[in-house]
């Protein structure tokens, strides 16, 4: 691995996480990235510490943690925290609201197979999938037709 300069401009740090130039602002704006040092010119430089803990933050994010959750966990590796199970616990309650969009999406995925499978390659009127579609299952809700 290439070594990390003492000190890397926002335009270095975007290239080596893939995290856009705004979107390195906006952490810092709401307080996940520390304020970096400044040059004598204005420009930002960030150190590998403010690298690190952009990776984690963007890490948390694809694993669809919340900011303010990013921001617990943040705290809690930051030594604010009392042990491990703050985070366990964490990560406990982010596992099942994943495994409840899983269950979601099985559900999605069986109603659009069935959809699909009922299509028979006719007209339009004769659409299964765009009556099914054109349905309203809310209680009192209308059945079929655009009006």
């Amino acid at each position: 691995m290439a070594e990390v300069p003492q000190y890397m401009t926002i335009g270095t740090v975007s290239k080596r996480t893939g995290c856009k130039v705004e979107t390195i602002r906006y952490y810092e704006r709401i307080g996940l990235l520390p304020a970096p040092v400044r040059s004598l010119g204005g420009h930002r430089h960030y150190d590998h510490d403010a690298l690190k803990r952009l990776n984690f933050i963007l890490r948390a994010r694809q694993l669809g943690f919340t900011l303010d959750t990013v921001r617990a966990l943040l705290s809690l590796a930051d030594g604010e925290g009392e042990s491990c199970a703050e985070v366990e616990g964490i990560a406990g309650k982010h596992l099942g609201e994943v495994r409840g969009k899983l269950d979601d999406l099985a559900a999605l995925e069986r109603v659009l197979t069935d959809m699909v499978a009922r299509c028979r390659g006719g007209t339009m009127p004769d659409c299964p999938l765009i009556e099914a579609l054109s349905e309203d299952d809310r209680p009192g809700g209308r059945r079929g037709g655009w009006n």
